[in-house]
């Protein structure tokens, strides 16, 4: 198990982060997601040792290696670390860069060939770097960050730099390899598919914190606030009113579901539409609307589109986006399968609930 507990850092008069507390479990995988200077490589870097933090504690299996009093070295901590590139050595074979952590006892046995067998590159031992594509590259990074029976795997992006199909394809074989290992990791990335598919767990770091840290389902279903809400995939957040467990939008009366602390209380609220929630009917709905764009991703298709002028009784401002002062702002719909909807046409909506739904601010 790692435990981080009110951890700091700044870099000079600029904090980078802020108070991080963080718990993974023993044989998880865990995902922190972020975006782009949110300070997850920092993060990444004080559990590695690389960098001390200016305050907070870092416990790796019951062990403190990071606090006001201690700092223990990289090489002390069982730390496994796959940078962004792989970082190989180009000048040793395969087999020798997976062994270059190993003891002379484990070179003799052949645990390289074991752990190369792993991963999927069995007979491979005797190439070079540059003889492999980059998913095998980013595979044998993994073998030597496992080759020294590693307490944790830290992970810096490492399938940024992968082709689309390869991506996934690469992933999905980390993912498996870790969970039959029982090895404990982390996973730095600003790609929310990828954190909400591999992870066992995933924390949204925001403003040098955890803002939520949950399972994948847990997190895309009920975020803790409406910008967690947007942050982790497509969201429509509309204006209501909340009565008895109910909440009226402009989709109409929606069942409301009870988040950690219960229902919000009565009132205007800020509720949470899915775009897969709301499916389109035809144009004599009681829920009218006019498609606006269409975007074809193969598997689905996301429409943006514009309910007719009959907004919310919480609405009290207009949307930037909407046709005149009392339209509601434009919706996102996801088909699944793609159907084609011409820009245009005419529909009506439903939406499925229950949803969830905040205090107005």
């Amino acid at each position: 198990m790692m435990r981080v507990t009110g951890l700091h850092k700044a870099f000079g008069t600029h904090p980078v982060l802020t108070g991080v507390d963080l718990e993974v479990p023993e044989g998880t995988l865990t995902a922190i997601l972020g975006p782009s200077g949110s300070g997850k490589t920092t993060l990444l870097r004080l559990l590695a040792g690389f960098d001390r933090a200016d305050r907070g504690e870092i416990v790796i299996g019951g062990t403190v290696v990071d606090d006001d009093r201690t700092h223990v070295p990289p090489e002390r901590r069982r730390i496994g670390y796959v940078p962004q590139e792989g970082s190989l050595f180009p000048h040793l074979t395969v087999a020798a860069n997976v062994a270059f952590g190993l003891s002379r006892k484990g070179r003799r046995f052949g645990e390289a060939e074991s752990l190369l067998a792993a991963v999927g590159l069995e007979g491979l031992g005797k190439r070079y770097p540059h003889q492999l594509s980059g998913g095998q590259q980013q595979r044998v990074a993994l073998a030597r960050a496992l080759a020294i029976e590693p307490a944790v795997v830290l992970m810096d992006e490492p399938f940024a730099s992968l082709d689309a199909h390869l991506r996934a394809s690469v992933r999905a074989d980390v993912q498996r390899i870790f969970h039959e290992a029982g090895t404990t990791a982390i996973l730095v990335t600003h790609d929310q598919d990828e954190a909400l598919s591999v992870a066992d767990l995933v924390a949204v770091l925001r403003d040098g914190r955890i803002a939520q840290c949950a399972a994948p389902e847990d997190l895309y279903t009920a975020p803790a606030d409406p910008a967690l809400a947007s942050f982790v995939g497509e969201a429509n957040l509309l204006p209501g009113v909340h009565v008895a467990g109910s909440v009226q939008t402009v989709l109409g009366l929606l069942p409301l579901h009870q988040n950690g602390s219960g229902f919000p209380p009565s009132g205007n609220v800020t509720v949470l539409v899915r775009p897969e929630q709301i499916e389109l009917g035809p144009p004599d709905g009681s829920i009218r609307a006019t498609v606006i764009a269409y975007g074809y991703h193969g598997h689905d298709a996301v429409l943006h589109v514009q309910p007719a002028e009959t907004a919310s009784p919480s609405q009290t401002e207009p949307s930037s986006a909407s046709a005149s002062p009392d339209a509601p702002a434009p919706l996102l719909v996801r088909v699944i399968g793609g159907e084609h909807v011409p820009v245009g046409s005419a529909v009506s909506l439903q939406a499925r609930g229950p949803v969830i739904a905040w205090p107005a601010p």
